[in-house]
Formats: C-alpha cells, structure tokens, sequence
C-alpha cells in the first residue's frame, strides 16, 4: 500500500535491510508461472455489498540486452471497463533490481525505466503520460507494485524483521517499510490439507488513515496464498487460486 509512512526506527532486534544489493532476496525461490487472485473489499457501511476483483500475475524468463531477467505481467478485472488495470515489470533475475514498468488505467499510459540510481520517463513509449518524469535515487529500491513476489523471495522465519525499500512509480517518495514475522499458522486448503504459513505483517499510515497488512507465506513452497488488509474500517482480502483456474485471456 503506497503512502506516507512513518520514519523508519529500526528497533533493537536485528532487522534486515532489503534493497538491491543486499543479497537478501533469493530469486532462485521465485517461480515462473502464472498467479491468479481473487480480490475483495467490504466497506463497513456497506455490509451487505462485496465488491470483487480478479487479478492474473504471470511471471516468465527472458533476457533483456543480454542480461537474465524476470518478465511479469499483471491484469486486473473488475466489474466494469473502468476498474480494469494492467501492467508489465522487467526486473533483474540477479536480484530483482527493477529494469522497466509500465502500467495502463483508464486507457492512460505510464512508462518508466528505472535503474539503481533513479528513473525516468520511457521516451519510447508512444502517448506516455509521464513524458518528461525523472527521479533520483539516494539508494536503490524495489518496486512496491510487486510486493507478492518480493515477498515470496524473503527468508521468513520467527522473530525476523525486514525493512524493504520500496518505491511506488511515480508516487511518493522511496520509502522503507518495515515487515514483521508474527508467528505462523495453517491455512486449509481445497481438498482440506493443511498448508503451514509465516505470518509477516506491516502497520503505517496513509493519508491520516492507519491501516494493517498481514500476508500468509507458505514455508515449503514459499507461496503467497493470502493477505487481508484493515483499512479506515474497510476490510479486503486476497486469496490465491487454485491451478486448475482457467486463463481468461485465452477466452479472446
């Protein structure tokens, strides 16, 4: 969740600090595939009304000027034209430094190549609304749009804390985020089998507003499975689905 956020304390307890270069994240826990997600909020003055999301992550391997990288594409449907959202990240398959991202909403375009140092407008990119756009970094940072699979490439454990520099494209400034380990706990799963999770969980504040995350991690598979996320009374939860879903996009 992007937003202003607290200045970071690191407390006594050991933290790890996750940003490119630390050697922290394990790309070789990453698996290509592809991800579906169902989405859904409810808003406490709307008891009786549940809105509903589904969204597709699809990561593969490439090469990118002759370096390995992680390709990841992302669709995001919702009830009408207007919700719908889709993206496309490039990332290092070294360790996951951001290459290039682009997102598009509501037919607007905005293109980015980022690198360790900064990012700037994709100039290439035609109708790019974001022409002109440029940052620089003071350290380099992950891209906050692919929390899930940062996540997945984290070394959970009990009692861990992580502060993960993330950057939200375009947004506010890069941030750290601090992501605790609060214990586990077993999820169920179709065909009843229990799946036996970390539990890694953020606070903050965003726009006034103090919300929490909590993500269940698999420990073997390193899978994320669900988050559920308290927000100004809203409540939204994700889950991820099982395999034998059908790819919408081959229906067009």
């Amino acid at each position: 969740m992007a937003g202003a956020l607290a200045p970071l304390v690191l407390e006594a307890q050991a933290t790890d600090t996750v940003a490119p270069g630390s050697r922290i994240l394990n790309t070789r826990l990453l698996k290509p595939g592809l991800r579906q997600y169902l989405v859904y909020y409810q808003h406490p003055q709307l008891p009786r009304t549940l809105r509903c999301w589904y969204w597709m992550r699809d990561i593969k391997t490439a090469t990118r000027n002759g370096e390995p990288v992680f390709t990841i594409s992302q669709h995001w449907y919702g009830g009408d034209t207007s919700s719908y959202r889709a993206y496309f990240s490039v990332n290092s398959a070294k360790d996951f430094t951001p290459v290039y991202h682009r997102e598009t909403a509501k037919g607007s375009v905005a293109a980015y190549n980022w690198g360790t140092t900064g990012i700037n407008a994709a100039d290439t990119v035609a109708d790019n609304s974001k022409q002109g756009f440029t940052l620089q970094f003071d350290r380099p940072n992950f891209n906050w749009n692919l929390d899930v699979e940062t996540f997945e490439m984290l070394p959970l454990a009990a009692g861990k804390t992580f502060a993960i520099n993330f950057y939200d494209a375009g947004l506010d400034l890069p941030q750290f985020v601090i992501y605790k380990v609060t214990g586990s706990e077993p999820l169920t799963t179709l065909d009843n089998k229990s799946v036996d999770c970390w539990k890694l969980v953020t606070t903050g504040n965003n726009k006034g507003v103090d919300y929490t995350q909590t993500f269940w991690i698999s420990k073997k598979e390193h899978e994320f499975l669900k988050e559920e996320d308290v927000y100004g009374g809203m409540y939204r939860c994700k889950v991820k689905l099982p395999a034998f879903m059908p790819d919408v996009l081959t229906h067009f």
